[in-house]
Order: C-alpha cells, then sequence, then structure tokens
C-alpha cells in the first residue's frame, strides 16, 4: 500500500484530501507545515508527496527546493497543490522540482488520477534503478551496493564513482567527466583525488589493480567498468 504525505496549511482541505486518498486504498500523514513534513520524511520516505505551495512556514516551491537536495529523495514523486495557477507559478513549482502541479479548486477524481499517473510512472523509473554488473549490485534509491549478496560499505563520493561507471560500462569515462560529476564542475583537486577514490574502492570490491575483475584502467584517458 502506497503511503503518501499531505502538506496543506488550510485543515479543510487538509482533511478532505487525506480522506479520499484513504478511501482510495492509499496511507496517509497530513501535516500542517513544511517543516512538520520534512521532519516526517526523515523518519521513514513515503511514496508521494503533495505540497501546498502557501504554507505558514516554509513555502512548498522552497520546501521542494529543500527536499531535492538531498540525493536520497531525488526520485521521490511530489506534487504541488496550489490556488497559485498562473503559468508562471507552475513554471516555478517544477523548476524547484515538483513531478506534477494541480490547481484548487479541483475535483477528487482528478486527484486521484493524477496521483495513480504518478505512482505508475515512478514505478516505471524504479525499474530502471539497480544496476547490475558480474556479481554487484547497486540500488540507486536506496544507495545499497552488493556483491554476490552481501552488503558493501561505500562512502558518498565511492558510491557515485561506481555508480557512474557501472551507468557507462559501454565506455570509456575520462578522468575530467568523473572528477566534474563526482566533485562538481568547479573542482580544482589535482587528479590524484580521484586515482585515491578508485584505489579505495577498488580495495573495497577486492579488485586487484594489475588485473582488473571491475574497474579498468585505460591510460592517459580514464576508467571503465567491466560488466564481465
Amino acid at each position: 500500500m502506497s503511503r503518501i504525505y499531505v502538506i496543506e496549511d488550510d485543515e479543510n482541505i487538509r482533511q478532505l484530501v487525506a480522506t479520499a486518498l484513504q478511501a482510495f486504498g492509499y496511507q496517509v500523514s497530513a501535516f500542517e507545515t513544511a517543516t512538520e513534513g520534512i521532519a516526517a520524511l526523515e523518519r521513514e520516505t513515503p511514496d508521494l508527496m503533495l505540497f501546498d505551495i502557501m504554507l505558514p512556514d516554509i513555502d512548498g516551491i522552497q520546501a521542494v527546493k529543500q527536499i531535492r537536495q538531498n540525493p536520497a529523495y531525488e526520485s521521490l514523486p511530489i506534487m504541488m497543490l496550489t490556488a497559485k495557477n498562473s503559468e508562471l507559478d507552475k513554471v516555478a513549482g517544477l523548476d524547484a522540482g515538483a513531478d506534477d502541479y494541480l490547481t484548487k479548486p479541483f475535483g477528487i477524481l482528478e486527484l486521484k488520477a493524477r496521483v495513480q499517473a504518478l505512482l505508475r510512472r515512478t514505478a516505471r523509473n524504479r525499474k530502471n534503478s539497480v544496476l547490475t554488473g558480474q556479481d554487484l549490485s547497486l540500488n540507486c534509491d536506496t544507495r545499497d551496493v552488493t556483491q554476490n549478496g552481501k552488503p558493501l560499505e561505500l562512502t558518498f563520493k565511492e558510491f557515485e564513482l561506481l555508480k557512474l561507471l557501472m551507468e557507462n560500462s559501454d565506455r570509456v569515462m575520462t578522468r575530467s567527466e568523473l572528477l566534474n560529476l563526482v566533485w562538481g564542475i568547479d573542482f580544482e583537486g589535482e587528479t590524484r583525488t580521484l586515482d585515491m577514490h578508485v584505489r579505495t574502492l577498488r580495495q573495497k570490491l577486492g579488485d586487484d589493480a594489475d588485473n582488473p575483475r571491475y574497474i579498468r584502467t585505460i591510460r592517459g584517458v580514464g576508467y571503465r567498468f567491466n560488466c564481465g
């Protein structure tokens, strides 16, 4: 059963939306402020969040921006529910990271259809969220990595490095690409930072640099993941 968080300061609308979604078979938690919704998100990730824009503490757009800054919530579906219906308002909501935008007043059946469509789309995307290669499995949503079914403890940068290499196993990833994508476009560190992370990643994978199973060094260019 999908869990949905509803963040809406108007008590009547909040109760109406929560009751309707529960009648459609969803588990619903409703909150008056963005602060409460974000705090609940940090305790348990729902399947969908519905955000009003005009909230008493943090407005919905700023709240969505804050949520999207956390890589763990990149794929979390978010819908805006708001009376602000100008094109600029819609663009602002979508640019902030919302996946859909429903203006008030709205019909309950339209809300149901939008929720179902968004959850279906997210489910399809999640089918491709697990990367595999040889005996490795990397889950982009949960950020879990296993080798022969056993979990590996990777740092944030090691995970991002392995993810990029596995996603692009059909080609060589150049050193500059990896530095820019993992450390940021303005990263000014020397390439030995990349080499150090590749070395520690190989150690955790049990990979031999001289005869690698997973990460091949392409001399003078960069690295490539070997799918096997």
